[in-house]
């Protein structure tokens, strides 16, 4: 029994050594800054509002030239907790005035804090690991130029279990990962480009295709449509086969720029800011991530039936 009760000790602590490795936070090769140039300025703009930066790191409420002041504040309620969007304005204490691009890079594709640690996936890392690292420079460049803000945001408000980052390491074992979502045999340059724009910097799936119990995306439901993580409703199924199945790819473009659906409805809730950030894009961008919606397989919803 003794010998028995030493082998199970043993044992534990290999898999929990194991697992300690496993959950480590990543970080960028070396090799992945290679060739980089000057950041150019207006293309990180472009990046800036395809990524929605300002959606959550400006003050909530902010309007006008007031959404280019990412002081962080704004509650991100989920079935976790509460997590707290931080000041990533150019300010040296209370923003990223001090990191570097490497760290910036390895927050936005790894998910890694400078400080080694895990950043929690309520931070879209997980579609901005999709970003090439010239757009990534870019956009570096570009928050440089941003008034800073000594705003210190909330911290996160988690219970146990959630509140264990090194947890999250396993979490992006499951979830993280860079390649393409959806595979396709010969895509023409608008959908690829509408892709790289959806499954990356503007992040679409985290809101529009639902989650595990565990919060990670399901993939084989992809723009499915999910339940609103902040509170009542749903966000809609955007594929072929969703709410927005009878709309042209000319609908789709001119709703991303005007707000206005084919019906004269406009955009609502958190929709709102996504659309305002969408119509700052290049018209041939909005063309192009409709190009990729009408592309992607059709889903049923993918939220369970409410109402009648």
């Amino acid at each position: 029994m003794r010998r028995l009760f030493g082998l199970l000790v043993l044992i534990a602590v290999a898999a929990a050594v194991v697992l300690w490795f496993l959950s480590a936070p990543g970080k960028l090769d070396e090799a992945d800054f290679a060739g980089l140039a000057e950041p150019d300025l207006a293309r990180g703009e472009e990046m800036f509002w395809a990524g929605g930066c300002a959606s959550c790191h400006a003050a909530p409420g902010a309007k006008g030239d007031d959404k280019l002041l990412l002081s962080g504040g704004l509650a991100i309620e989920s079935d976790f907790g509460t997590f707290h969007a931080p000041n990533i304005s150019p300010d040296k204490d209370a923003g990223i005035g001090n990191w570097t691009f490497r760290q910036f890079a390895n927050a936005m594709k790894k998910g890694t804090s400078p400080q080694g640690t895990h950043l929690y996936p309520s931070f879209p890392y997980t579609s901005y690991t999709r970003m090439t690292m010239s757009d990534l420079n870019d956009m570096w460049g570009y928050l440089q130029t941003l008034p800073a803000s000594d705003n210190v945001a909330p911290d996160h408000a988690l219970g146990f279990p959630f509140n264990i980052r090194r947890a999250v390491g396993l979490w992006n074992l499951l979830y993280l990962r860079d390649g393409p979502v959806i595979v396709f045999d010969s895509p023409d340059d608008a959908v690829s480009r509408g892709q790289y724009l959806v499954e990356g910097p503007g992040h679409c799936g985290e809101c529009h295709t639902p989650r595990s119990p565990i919060g990670g995306l399901e993939f084989g439901e992809w723009m499915a449509g999910a339940t609103n993580p902040d509170g009542e409703g749903i966000i809609p199924n955007i594929t072929p086969d969703g709410s927005i199945k009878s709309w042209s790819a000319g609908d789709i473009a001119y709703y991303l720029e005007s707000g206005f659906t084919p019906d004269f409805d406009t955009a609502g809730g958190s929709m709102v800011s996504v659309q305002e950030n969408m119509a700052r894009l290049p018209a041939s961008d909005r063309e192009a991530i409709a190009a990729y919606l009408k592309a992607i397989p059709g889903r049923p919803n993918g939220y369970p039936a409410r109402g009648g």
